[in-house]
Formats: C-alpha cells, structure tokens, sequence
C-alpha cells in the first residue's frame, strides 16, 4: 500500500497546547475509523506554521476525503517513492 507524507498549513502550529494536539488527533482518529482500515495515520512532525503527516493509503483520494471530513488542510499531498537514511551510504556486500 502507498505511503503519503501530507503537508498541512496550519498558522501557528507550533504553539498549540498538548490539549489542542490531543483534540485534533482524537478527531482525526474518529474520521479515521469511519474510512475503515485502508488508511493509517503513521506519525505527523509540528513545526511553525505546518503539520507534516505520514500515511498509509491506497490512494490520493482517500487522503484528501479524511482531510474534507476532518477539516484539515491537505495543501499537498506527495507520494514517498523511497525511504533512504544514513545505511543508504553503506557499501552493498555481494
């Protein structure tokens, strides 16, 4: 199943209370069990002004109809093609 990283514009992210968090991941929670199981919400980075989220999805749709559902904004959506990190560097032994 395809994985998405969704950035969200969110004015002043970063200085929303552990309250504010909880209740947006409650309610994103509660409109993900309503899609059923074919989506998944990984993990979501804070910064300033964005949330960036990371999900499992079987396609851009599905993401894009949490994020109607849920009020959020989904200003892009990207397929991740690759995963790399620093192991990516170590030689391939043959």
């Amino acid at each position: 199943m395809p994985k998405y990283i969704i950035e969200r514009d969110i004015p002043n992210a970063g200085i929303l209370s552990a309250q504010e968090l909880q209740g947006i991941s409650q309610k994103s929670c509660s409109i993900l069990n309503k899609l059923g199981p074919t989506i998944q919400w990984l993990e979501s980075y804070v910064t300033d002004d964005k949330v960036y989220c990371v999900y499992i999805a079987p396609d851009e749709a599905t993401i894009k109809a949490h994020a109607e559902q849920g009020g959020f904004p989904a200003n892009r959506i990207s397929q991740i093609k690759t995963i790399i990190d620093p192991t990516t560097a170590e030689a391939v032994v043959n």
